[in-house]
């Protein structure tokens, strides 16, 4: 009969440049275009008439 496998994995720490205020990587990644606006409100009409809030 297998074994199950033991996962010792440890935290990695976070990259502190990805999170550093000065060089402004941080943050969701998210379109700003029109097109991009125009889907964020047809999926926030869609979610609100399922009742889904």
């Amino acid at each position: 009969m297998k074994r199950a496998k033991r996962h010792d994995h440890k935290i990695k720490p976070r990259n502190p440049l990805a999170t550093a205020p000065l060089l402004q990587k941080g943050g969701r990644h998210a379109r700003k275009d029109k097109r991009a606006d125009r889907a964020r409100q047809k999926a926030r009409l869609r979610k609100t008439l399922s009742g889904a809030e």
